[in-house]
């Protein structure tokens, strides 16, 4: 396939749309709107580092379309270092929210990976994941980041 900045990883193919030069949102399974150029080379080149286990915090701009809450959320989420996990409580209070709003937030964050949504876990267990794959492909990003203990 072309157009995709990754064709085989632990979650599968990935593509990504972008806009003025920033990540918009990354697609499962397909290629999306960026097909080629300088931040197409560059997004590939750190999506296949992350996945090599060679790259822990992304620099590819992104720019997800977002409420004033939602970019909040989405800096909370970016904050928290490769290979931790916080809880949808732990957002929840640090953004003045209810646990459920953070959950809806995970849920509609188009760039997860680059916004590691993967990295927050429910009081109880794992929680939901939105990207293709579900529950298991935030299993496998865990287990890349080394944070696969905290599943046990």
């Amino acid at each position: 396939m072309t157009g995709l900045i990754c064709e085989s990883s632990p979650v599968g193919a990935i593509g990504a749309d972008a806009t003025d030069g920033a990540i918009t949102r990354l697609i499962w399974g397909r290629a999306g709107t960026l097909t080629d150029g300088a931040l197409f080379d560059r997004l590939s080149t750190e999506v296949a580092a992350y996945f090599a286990g060679m790259l822990t915090t992304f620099s590819v701009p992104l720019a997800p379309r977002a409420t004033a809450f939602q970019s909040d959320f989405y800096g909370a989420l970016c904050a928290i270092p490769y290979g931790e996990t916080r809880t949808y409580g732990d957002l929840a209070r640090l953004l003045g929210v209810s646990a459920q709003a953070i959950g809806q937030a995970c849920g509609a964050n188009p760039i997860a990976i680059l916004i590691p949504c993967h990295r927050v876990l429910g009081a109880n267990g794992l929680g939901g994941y939105s990207g293709e794959g579900g529950v298991e492909a935030k299993v496998a990003l865990l287990r890349l980041e080394g944070a696969a203990g905290l599943l046990i």
